[in-house]
C-alpha cells in the first residue's frame, strides 16, 4: 500500500446523484478565435485540463512504503501492478468492437491520393452500432441518468457525441488531435457521471491510462494504417506528431522521477534506469522501449509509417530529444505544448462540442485572457481581427508558444503593453489555485524556462541573418527549449 499521504493532483468532480442533473445535447460553441479566448477561460477547459492532470499524475513512478521498506514501483504497458477495474474492461470490449468493424470493412482497392475512402462505411457502421455497443458496455444507471420523460435528454446523449468524434472525420478522411481530444472528453464525462471504480487516488486514473487509452491509441493506428487517414489540422513536418499528442503527455510522466504521493509532478529528471531522451532516434532502443512506455510507443509508430532520418521528419520531437534536464522536464514542456498547440488553436477545438457536462459558462476563478496570433493563427479570413504586426513568423521563432520567453514571443511582440507574465498564460490550469499556472508547473510558479540547449536538426543551425537562413526552416524548435 502507497503511504497515507494525500495524493498531490486536481480531481474531477462527480455529479453529486442525490442532487439533479438537466443534460444537454451537446453542439458548437467555438466558430472564430475570438471563440477560442472564451473557450479558455470556460468550465469546460478547467474541467479538461484537470482530468488531463490527474491521469498524468498518476502514472508518475511512485515511491510505496511496504512494511517499513520503500520502493519504486514504474506503471509500465503490460505491467501487473495495475489490475484493470470491472468499468475499465467494459471499456476495452467497447474498443475491441470497434476494431471488429475494421475486418469487416476492409479498404477500397483502387488508386487513391488521400484517405481510403472505405473508413467513411467504418465511420457509418461505428455511428450506427454506437448505441447499442454502449448498451452493452456501459451500466444502463449510468446511461440513463437525467431520464424524466420519453423526450428528456439523458447522459447517454452527451456520452454519443464525445464518443462518436473520438475517431476521425468521415467527411475529410482524416484523424488529428480534435478526436483524441474528443475521446479524451468521453472518458471524462463517464467520470463525471460516476462510471469507474471507487478507488484510492491514482489507482482507477492508471487503469484509464494504461488499460483505455493505450488501446485507444492502437486502434487508432490500426485505423489511420488501414484507411490512410490524413493528418486533421497538421502542422506537417513541423509539429509535434502528425495524429496524437496524449501519449506524449502520458508517456514522459511514467520515465519521470519517481516521488511520494504527497509530492508536486516532478519538473525535471528522470527515473532512475530510464532511456535518455535522446534515444528516440535510435530504433533498436525504441523497439525496445515501445512495449512498456507510451512515448516510446507513439515514437515506434512514426518509425513505423515513415522513412528516412528522424530529424528530417520528425524535427520537434528530434528537438525535444536533446533536453539534458530529463523526462520531468520534458513532460512538464508537453503538458505546455498542450495547452498551446491543442486547446488553443481555432482549426483544434473548433469542432468540440459543449453540453451540460462540459459547459460553455465561465469559470468564475479563470483570469482575464487576451486573443494571441498563437490562438488565432490558421483562422478563417473573414473573422481575423486586423492583426497588430505581420503574422508571418519571425526567423527561429518556428512554432513557439506565447509562453516562450525572449524577443521571438509572438504574443509579446504583437501585444507589447498587454503581453501576460509566464505564470498568467499558456500553462493549463490547476482549478486548486486561483491563478493560471503551467500544468506540472506548481512546484516553482515562477522560476524562468532555463533549458540547455538541445538537439537540433543540422539544418537548423544557421542563424537569423545567413544567407540561406529561411525563415520557414526555423521551426524545429520545441516551444519551451532555450535558443
Amino acid at each position: 500500500m502507497a503511504t497515507e499521504e494525500t495524493f498531490s493532483s486536481p480531481f474531477l468532480k462527480q455529479l453529486d446523484p442525490a442532487t439533479p442533473h438537466v443534460f444537454e445535447k451537446p453542439s458548437k460553441r467555438i466558430n472564430d478565435h475570438q471563440d477560442v479566448s472564451t473557450f479558455i477561460s470556460s468550465l469546460a477547459y478547467r474541467d479538461i485540463t484537470t482530468f488531463i492532470l490527474q491521469l498524468n499524475r498518476s502514472v508518475v513512478p511512485a515511491k510505496l512504503v511496504e512494511n517499513g521498506t520503500q520502493r519504486i514501483q514504474v506503471w509500465s504497458l503490460g505491467t501487473d501492478a495495475v489490475k484493470f477495474s470491472e468499468p475499465v474492461r467494459r471499456l476495452q470490449v467497447l474498443l475491441s468492437k470497434l476494431e471488429s468493424i475494421i475486418d469487416e470493412v476492409p479498404p477500397d482497392p483502387g488508386p487513391r491520393r488521400f484517405g481510403n475512402i472505405s473508413f467513411r462505411k467504418w465511420c457509418q457502421e461505428m455511428e450506427s452500432r454506437a448505441e447499442a455497443m454502449m448498451d452493452e458496455c456501459l451500466p444502463a444507471e449510468i446511461l440513463q441518468q437525467g431520464v424524466q420523460a420519453p423526450e428528456t435528454v439523458t447522459a447517454k446523449t452527451e456520452l454519443m457525441a464525445y464518443f462518436t468524434g473520438g475517431f476521425g472525420s468521415s467527411q475529410r478522411l482524416d484523424y488529428g488531435t480534435g478526436h483524441e481530444l474528443s475521446f479524451l472528453a468521453f472518458l471524462g464525462c463517464l467520470w463525471k457521471l460516476g462510471a469507474f471504480a471507487k478507488d484510492d487516488p491514482g489507482v482507477e486514473e492508471r487503469g484509464i491510462v494504461l488499460g483505455v487509452i493505450e488501446p485507444y491509441l492502437k486502434l487508432i493506428r490500426r485505423l489511420i494504417t488501414t484507411y490512410t487517414l490524413e493528418p486533421a489540422g497538421s502542422h506537417g513536418v513541423w509539429g509535434l506528431d502528425d495524429h496524437s499528442f496524449v501519449p506524449y503527455i502520458l508517456g514522459s510522466a511514467q520515465l519521470a522521477p519517481a516521488c511520494i504521493p504527497s509530492d508536486r509532478t516532478p519538473t525535471e529528471g528522470s527515473l532512475s534506469g530510464a532511456p535518455e531522451p535522446s534515444e528516440v532516434a535510435k530504433v533498436n532502443v525504441v523497439e525496445r522501449e515501445r512495449k512498456t512506455n507510451m512515448y516510446f510507443s507513439a515514437v515506434g509508430f512514426i518509425h513505423d509509417v515513415k522513412r528516412g532520418p528522424f530529424w528530417e521528419h520528425s524535427p520537434m520531437l528530434y528537438d525535444i530529444s536533446g533536453i539534458r534536464d530529463g523526462w520531468g522536464k520534458i513532460n512538464k514542456g508537453m503538458i505546455k505544448m498542450y495547452n498551446a498547440e491543442v486547446l488553443s488553436k481555432f482549426p483544434v477545438v473548433q469542432h468540440f462540442p459543449f453540453g451540460s457536462l462540459f459547459r460553455w459558462e465561465r469559470d468564475p476563478n479563470a483570469a482575464p485572457s487576451s486573443t494571441s496570433i498563437h490562438s488565432s493563427r490558421l483562422q478563417p479570413a473573414d473573422t481575423m481581427a486586423p492583426p497588430a504586426v505581420s503574422q508571418r513568423p519571425m526567423a527561429d521563432a518556428g512554432t513557439r508558444a506565447p509562453w516562450a520567453s525572449g524577443p521571438t514571443n509572438l504574443h509579446q511582440a504583437a501585444y507589447p503593453s498587454t503581453a501576460p507574465s509566464r505564470a498568467g498564460y499558456g500553462g493549463l490550469r490547476d482549478p486548486g489555485v486561483p491563478a493560471y499556472i503551467p500544468m506540472g508547473d506548481q512546484a516553482a510558479r515562477n522560476e524562468p524556462i532555463n533549458l540547455p540547449p538541445s538537439g537540433r536538426a543540422p539544418w537548423a543551425k544557421s542563424t537569423p541573418g545567413n544567407s540561406g537562413a529561411d525563415p520557414d526552416l526555423m521551426t524545429t524548435k520545441a516551444p519551451w527549449a532555450k535558443k
